[in-house]
């Protein structure tokens, strides 16, 4: 087990990543779906009240910068037109289900259950920007997603008894964070999928 304190490092090493995301999110480079970030900037806050309700330590830090970062990505969205990228119906009937996750939490207040339906809103949220990944990896850059994994696996390296409340949405982001580093660095719609208009 690492010292605690080797979760800043990991959140140090996310935000690098994020930080460079929002400049290539403002300079046009990178085309974030607004849904997801707009989405991903609130159900990370629910998790993290729902850990704090349940008596996580330092590890929810984690948890509060995957939504305070997206909220940076989102709103840098709007700076460059260049960075738009249309929203479909698929990724509003997404964010409507990922809501839907949001008001089960509300009516339950119950914070590993709310931890679970942040998970399942975040996952719903999320599904955008994976087809978005995997259909036109020209429009994201990889080493943040990366940077994230490594990030998340140094905090749950200083977990030393791994319970739901604290590593859930830990291990959750890990999974979502490595399956969009994958699509966009090895471009396996290239492979699987050469006919696919980008």
């Amino acid at each position: 087990m690492l010292h605690p304190n080797f979760i800043f490092i990991g959140m140090l090493i996310g935000a690098m990543g994020s930080v460079a995301y929002l400049i290539n999110t403002v300079k046009g480079k990178v085309k974030p779906n607004r849904v997801t970030f707009l989405l991903w900037s609130v159900v990370p806050f629910i998790a993290f009240f729902a850990q704090i309700r349940q008596g996580v330590g330092l590890e929810a830090l984690m948890t509060f910068s995957a939504g305070f970062l997206p909220l940076t990505v989102f709103i840098a969205s709007f700076v460059n037109k260049q960075a738009e990228w249309k929203v479909t119906r698929f990724d509003l009937l997404c964010g409507i289900l990922s809501v839907a996750g949001l008001v089960l939490w509300m009516i339950t207040k119950v914070g590993n259950v709310a931890i679970f339906f942040s998970i399942v809103a975040d996952g719903l949220a999320a599904i955008p920007t994976i087809v978005k990944a995997y259909r036109y990896p020209d429009t994201e850059i990889a080493w943040p997603w990366i940077a994230t994994v490594a990030g998340v696996i140094l905090t749950l390296l200083t977990i030393s008894t791994i319970t739901f409340a604290n590593s859930g949405f830990i291990i959750y982001i890990l999974v979502v964070n490595t399956l969009i580093f994958t699509f966009v660095q090895f471009r396996l719609v290239e492979k699987f999928q050469p006919n696919v208009k980008r």
